[in-house]
């Protein structure tokens, strides 16, 4: 179960905990032969792996995009214990097993990652949080869009559609416990990206529906091409 939130601009959520972001700084004009500045990111990682921390699919197309967008990303993650380990082999919890949340982020980041405990708001026009087990078991106990319900009354998000329909949206039960946070469920495809514009707030289904794996990777393009759209980027 997975999906891909990103906040922009106005917030700022250090969670997929939760912190309000300032507006984005403005920047002074420029030359028109000077190259314009690409958007300040912040990836929040969870773990490394989808039943335990983040999907990597998810991130790795994060990234994908971030870096076509010429984005300057920074990655983080909390310097915290995993709440356990799943040995994905067998998709069953390793009891003998503890690993660190920051450490295991590293493997996605290729080592260049920063403990979530220095991420500064003021620094970032948006932070994009991918899915995975992880922003469930390592952060506030919910996945990546339902976190912005918890926090933003009202939000606008997407885990994609609202039935099951044949087991192609395995997790659709969950628009229910966006709606009962007070939020507002937006129906999308697994390719769209559904702009909240009032919180400035972008989230797209990925995972959260069966399907082949370019669709997912298109929706999280769609997202973030909206992410930096929202920064004037």
């Amino acid at each position: 179960m997975a999906a891909v939130r990103a906040l922009v601009a106005s917030r700022l959520l250090a969670s997929s905990a939760f912190a309000p972001l300032h507006a984005c700084t403005p920047r002074a004009p420029l030359h028109s032969s000077a190259p314009r500045p690409g958007a300040r990111v912040a990836l929040v990682l969870s773990g490394c792996g989808v039943y335990d921390g983040t999907e990597l699919h998810e991130a790795s197309a994060v990234l994908v995009h971030l870096s076509r967008g010429g984005a300057e990303v920074q990655i983080f993650a909390p310097d915290i214990p995993q709440m356990h380990v799943v040995d994905h082999a067998k998709g069953q919890p390793s009891e003998s097993e503890t690993r660190n949340v920051l450490t295991e982020s590293a493997r996605i980041a290729r080592g260049k990652i920063t403990d979530l405990a220095r991420l500064s708001a003021a620094n970032h026009d948006a932070a994009i949080f991918p899915g995975g087990f992880g922003a469930a078991k390592n952060f506030l106990c919910c996945i990546a869009p339902v976190l912005a319900a918890r926090v933003l009354r009202g939000v606008e998000v997407t885990v994609g559609h609202e039935q099951e329909e044949g087991g192609k949206w395995p997790y659709a039960g969950t628009a229910e416990a966006i709606k009962a946070l007070g939020a507002k469920h937006c129906a999308k495809g697994v390719t769209e990206a559904h702009v909240d514009q009032k919180n400035k707030v972008v989230t797209t289904p990925a995972f959260m529906c069966e399907t082949e794996l370019h669709h997912i990777h298109d929706g999280i393009g769609a997202m973030v091409k909206k992410v930096l759209e929202l920064c004037g980027k």
